[in-house]
């Protein structure tokens, strides 16, 4: 992970435990059921954008993005843009990529979905 030096508290990037929200585990799923999903961005502006969810929802999928990339679990490739894919939504993003799991987001999935998952009790 670039810049990582291991203690970045609530990352959980590169910790034995990883601790994933209900909202990151159910992208996680999709993802892995699709494999490719579009993401976008601004020219100059590094934050990305996913609008699949829709648009009154586009930041917190921005944040939670953000989040599943610093954990090593999703990769962004901006220069990746999917072929065939009815791109209307991201019209006003000059930048248009694809995501896909990472191989460490792959281990997860397949952990999670043969071993069950644990949640915590509040």
């Amino acid at each position: 992970m670039p810049n990582c030096n291991g203690n970045c508290g609530s990352c959980s990037g590169c910790a034995r435990e990883l601790v994933l929200t209900q909202l990151e585990m159910d992208f996680l799923n999709e993802l892995a059921q699709v494999a490719f999903l579009p993401v976008a961005r601004s020219m100059g502006d590094l934050t990305p954008v996913y609008l699949e969810a829709g648009e009154e929802k586009k930041e917190e999928y921005s944040l939670l993005l953000q989040c599943l990339e610093k954990k090593g679990l999703i990769s962004l490739d901006f220069d990746k843009p999917l072929k065939g894919f009815d791109d209307g939504a991201y019209k006003a993003y000059p930048i248009r990529g694809s995501m896909a799991l990472t191989e460490r987001g792959q281990k997860v999935m397949e952990l999670l979905e043969y071993q069950g998952i644990e949640e915590e009790n509040p």
